[in-house]
């Protein structure tokens, strides 16, 4: 199973970090993409990490204001964000390359396992 969680409601220029928790396999054998979508939009990705030298990625719209992590002892994915503003409001999903050893990507097709999304509203 895998479960983002943390998202919310904040003003223009605030932070939150969202998680994405794996449960019944180790989230660190495998890449570990972000991706958001917002309404009327389709499903872009944000950021990529991955598995076996934890090289990341962000897409140039969030470079500089995200930052990818893991926490291998809580099995556990992180997107910090910083500096919100408006455009950034979606629905933020984590998704899962499913194979051993995986490599960043971002198109979404890579992904083979996603968890439910979490909504973020940046107010302005």
């Amino acid at each position: 199973q895998l479960q983002a969680s943390g998202g919310g409601l904040v003003q223009a220029g605030g932070s939150l970090r969202l998680s994405c928790a794996a449960s019944g396999f180790t989230l660190d054998y495998y890449a570990v993409g972000w991706f958001r979508q917002a309404p009327g939009k389709g499903r872009e990705a944000v950021s990529c990490t991955s598995s076996s030298d934890h090289t990341t990625f962000y897409v140039d719209s969030v470079k500089g204001r995200f930052t990818i992590s893991r926490d291998n002892a809580k099995n556990t994915v992180y997107l910090q964000m910083n500096s919100l503003k408006p455009e950034d409001t979606a629905v933020y999903y984590c998704a899962v390359r499913f194979y051993y050893g995986s490599s960043c990507r971002l198109g979404r097709d890579e992904y083979d396992y996603w968890g439910q999304g979490t909504q973020v509203t940046v107010s302005s």
